[in-house]
């Protein structure tokens, strides 16, 4: 703080005009600091400038970087999810297609010719489903051959430990689905390779249900389903769409509608989750902004009048200045 020290009429220490000068430098330091905030439009631009506010920025700008990186996570998982639920609605479609063809061919108005034409037509629809199930792939991965499984960052915890969401469909995870238990193949012969068998998962592999093998004919991830069983009703066995075999065909493609169906919710219940997670995502790198923002950015108005004020000061002190330096003249008046 600058004290009124005349110095009376000892002029070897011009002490007004010390203090002017220390005030016009003051001046113009605070005009130079408030010209760097107007043109970063940053409060804080070192730590000198608020040493609590600096490592409070900082941390908040950190934890938001990392929001930002578990939002675009979220992102990918949902990408994930919406081609897994859109395979699966077109596989529960084309699954009901064949049973309504099945039922059709349990008509006891139609002949054998019909029949065929029917088995026939449900094979294909078979074929098609498994295109779905080898076309559903994402990062070089296929999602419904039974083996895929991702876990995504959602979130951290106050110490930074990841948050995750898992996708699991794998054929061997059933408990995951909560399918296994309600699926019903009681009606079917376990001994009988000509039946179609269903059960939860999505496995393309080679299946064993009851310690039976069941070959690698399985379509749409259903395992233990024997596509070739709809492409061999012939005119001299109509095997599956035979009347004594028709209603365990229906059982089964009824269990199938059911797995794939509660798949595709066990799939949309996570979709949930990470929409649900998204917004608040989206909210908390709002508002991380918003606390950075008001600590660390200026005030461009404020930060205005004090450069205004300042420039003043800086002129008032520039004429005490000059007229502080014009005292000692008047002392050479005594030499005269």
């Amino acid at each position: 703080m600058a004290t009124p020290i005349s110095g009376g009429s000892r002029i070897r220490t011009n002490t007004p005009a010390e203090n002017a000068y220390n005030a016009l430098k003051a001046s113009n330091d605070n005009i130079a600091l408030r010209q760097l905030r107007l043109s970063t439009g940053k409060r804080i631009n070192s730590a000198a400038d608020d040493v609590a506010g600096y490592i409070t920025s900082k941390s908040l700008a950190a934890r938001n970087t990392s929001l930002k990186s578990a939002l675009k996570s979220v992102g990918e998982a949902k990408n994930v999810t919406a081609i897994v639920q859109d395979a699966l609605d077109n596989v529960s479609l084309l699954l009901n297609d064949i049973k309504q063809l099945t039922s059709n061919a349990a008509s006891g108005a139609l002949g054998t010719d019909e029949k065929i034409a029917l088995s026939k037509g449900a094979f294909r629809l078979t074929q098609q489903i498994q295109t779905i199930v080898d076309s559903t792939v994402f990062g070089g991965r296929n999602l419904l051959d039974g083996s895929f499984s991702g876990d995504w960052n959602i979130g951290f915890k106050a110490d930074n430990e990841l948050l995750n969401i898992s996708l699991n469909l794998k054929g061997n995870n059933y408990s995951d689905f909560n399918i296994s238990e309600d699926v019903n193949i009681n009606a079917i012969d376990p001994n009988d390779e000509n039946d179609i068998f269903f059960n939860d998962g999505f496995n393309l592999n080679n299946t064993k249900i009851n310690n039976q093998n069941y070959g690698n004919t399985n379509f749409a991830g259903i395992v233990g389903l024997q596509v070739d069983d709809f492409n061999d009703v012939n005119t001299v066995s109509l095997g599956i769409f035979s009347e004594s075999r028709i209603a365990n065909t229906l059982q089964s493609l009824s269990s199938a509608i059911n797995n794939v169906n509660k798949v595709a919710s066990y799939v949309g219940g996570v979709d949930a989750r990470l929409s649900s997670q998204a917004s608040l995502l989206s909210s908390q790198i709002t508002n991380y902004n918003a606390a950075i923002s008001r600590i660390e950015d200026a005030d461009v108005a404020e930060e205005q009048l004090e450069l205004i004020r300042s420039q003043f000061l800086q002129q008032a002190s520039l004429i005490s200045l000059t007229q502080a330096n014009q005292n000692p003249q008047s002392f050479l008046q005594l030499f005269r």
